[in-house]
């Protein structure tokens, strides 16, 4: 859009090259006018003094109404908008892929109601920390997929967040697979941060890729992991088989957590390991990744407009009539 003055843009500014059409019309108006009303010379004019009338000054300004009110629908069909509100703002933006475990034992009920509502609630409330991040969900159990590759539309991303359950996938943890599938929604991004948060409750016993090679290729492509192992220490109530009709039957089974292999696929990446041991403490682990990760970019925010154009339209229209009044009925002239 063109400005033409402070807070003033046009949607159309093209449109306005009509406006130097109109001093040519002017002049054809002029020439014809001229060949209408031919002058008469005198040798003397003090007997007509005396002779001008409001009327006839008045037909002289009809042309000048008809350019006017094509200079003022032109500028309409320009569509005129004022600039309502413009702001230029800092703000933390970076890439950022959740991974999250779906294996059965995500259903223990060491956290209320489970491990994996608690994390599923605690990580929509830090994407809504993150505003401004491309955000993208995978999901791993026996095998990974991608949920949600990145977008800053979050709404969307807590939609399949909330939609996730256990035994969409074949069981198992395999860690490795859910890494890798992160990576490779991260390898092309020009961000210049980019971060996996992987987020599991057991030891990694599935996939044909093995966790430190899917940590070796993140560390190629700059990309940064934070694992997070949820699980209380000793025992929980957890998902030790299942009935005919796909219901869980639960007992109590020891909390194993791999946190050796977590630790060193964090500290390889320059990410960090933490131990969840309950909702609170997974609540302060998001919150410190959060306050860790905060690259400082610049954005526009979206400018609000209110559209001027009706105003010139109105007028436009109100001159055109008043002319075409004033023409055939009061400035009448008979051929």
């Amino acid at each position: 859009m063109w400005q033409l003055a402070q807070n003033i843009t046009f949607v159309h500014p093209e449109i306005l090259w009509l406006l130097a059409v109109l001093p040519l019309l002017a002049g054809w108006y002029y020439r014809k006018y001229k060949r209408r009303y031919p002058v008469l010379t005198l040798s003397n004019l003090q007997i007509l003094q005396h002779t001008s009338s409001l009327r006839g000054s008045l037909r002289s300004l009809l042309p000048v109404m008809r350019i006017l009110a094509l200079a003022t629908l032109i500028v309409a069909l320009a569509r005129p908008q004022q600039t309502l509100k413009e702001e230029e703002i800092k703000a933390e933006g970076i890439d950022i892929a959740l991974v999250m475990d779906l294996s059965s034992s995500m259903l223990a009920q060491d956290f209320q109601p489970d491990r994996l509502e608690v994390s599923k609630r605690v990580a929509a409330d830090f994407i809504d920390k993150r505003p401004y991040d491309r955000i993208a969900l995978s999901v791993f159990s026996g095998e990974a997929f991608t949920q949600c590759p990145l977008t800053t539309d979050h709404a969307v991303v807590k939609s399949f967040l909330a939609e996730l359950e256990c035994g969409l996938l074949e069981d198992g943890t395999a860690i490795g697979m859910g890494l890798a599938t992160s990576v490779n929604r991260l390898k092309d991004s020009d961000a210049k941060s980019k971060v996996i948060i992987l987020l599991t409750d057991g030891v990694n016993n599935a996939g044909y890729i093995k966790p430190l090679t899917a940590a070796e290729i993140a560390k190629e492509f700059d990309i940064k992991v934070y694992t997070i192992g949820v699980g209380s220490a000793g025992e929980a109530l957890t998902p030790v088989s299942r009935r005919s009709d796909g219901r869980y039957i639960y007992g109590l089974a020891r909390v194993e957590i791999d946190e050796e292999l977590l630790n060193t696929i964090a500290t390889s990446t320059g990410g960090k390991y933490f131990r969840a041991t309950s909702a609170e403490s997974l609540e302060a682990i998001y919150a410190e990744i959060d306050q860790l990760e905060k690259t400082e970019m610049e954005i526009t925010s979206i400018k609000r407009y209110s559209e001027e154009f009706r105003a010139f339209a109105w007028y436009g229209l109100l001159l055109i009539l008043l002319e075409l009044l004033l023409r055939y009925t009061v400035l009448r002239t008979i051929p």
